[in-house]
């Protein structure tokens, strides 16, 4: 059970991650189209699906002790 709740919260990580990076890609959509190009560039597309690898597993190393923390364990996870 253990593990499942782990494993679960590091899904959920990765996702919110995921819904973050996708809202940010879709708001200079919301700009006037001449800025669209200098914003969503090919190079920025690049750096994004780079960030979509990157970024979940620094948001799970950043979120560690919450991921760790089980409720309702006993078992002490902040050493």
């Amino acid at each position: 059970m253990r593990a499942a709740v782990i494993i679960s919260k590091v899904i959920l990580t990765t996702l919110a991650t995921w819904l973050i990076l996708t809202l940010l890609i879709a708001l200079p959509a919301l700009l006037p189209p001449r800025w669209e190009y200098y914003l969503i560039s090919p190079a920025s597309v690049a750096l994004y699906l780079l960030a979509m690898l990157m970024v979940p597993p620094i948001a799970c190393w950043k979120f560690r002790t919450w991921i760790r923390t089980v409720p309702g364990d006993e078992r002490r996870t902040d050493a």
